[in-house]
Parts: structure tokens; C-alpha cells; sequence
């Protein structure tokens, strides 16, 4: 009961950012199409460090990412685009 009063909880939060935008200096995390930021590949749905102002996220730019970071980002991004590959058959 609780991990889906917290899934509502986060669906809210994220739903009131979109709608409000993030406050001068402040951003947060979203899931957007990849432009190539952060090495991962263009295309791919990913999370995303992003401003929202009038309703459009942007990617925020240059955070430096420790070592650890990047490890996993690029993780991320090849099983997701492993995952991509495996259905893309069911695409066409």
C-alpha cells in the first residue's frame, strides 16, 4: 500500500513541476527524448537533469558527473538500448 501511495505521490509532484516549473536556479528530473546529452544516445527516453518553465523541459548542461556516475549512465543507456533493439521488429 504504501510504495503505491509513494508512486501517486511522485506522479503528483512530477505532474505539479511540469505545470509550474522549477524555481530560478533549481531543476529537476525528468524523463525526455535524448538529444545525445550526457553520452546517451540520441533518441533513447532517459531521466534527465531538466528546468521546466511554460511547460517545456530543457536539458540542463555541463553537471559533472563523478566517474561512478557515468559508469551507470552509460549502463542505463546500453540496456535500454539493447531493450530498444529487441523490439523494434514489433515497430514495423
Amino acid at each position: 500500500m504504501s510504495s503505491a501511495a509513494s508512486a501517486a505521490s511522485a506522479a503528483v509532484d512530477h505532474m505539479r513541476t511540469w505545470w509550474c516549473g522549477t524555481a530560478e536556479g533549481d531543476w529537476t528530473s525528468m524523463a525526455l527524448y535524448s538529444d545525445g546529452s550526457y553520452g546517451v544516445p540520441k533518441g533513447l527516453i532517459f531521466s534527465f537533469p531538466c528546468t521546466v518553465k511554460d511547460g517545456v523541459a530543457t536539458i540542463v548542461q555541463g553537471i559533472e558527473h563523478s566517474s561512478y556516475a557515468q559508469d551507470k549512465i552509460r549502463a542505463t543507456a546500453d540496456e535500454l538500448s539493447s531493450e530498444r533493439a529487441a523490439v523494434a521488429d514489433l515497430l514495423s
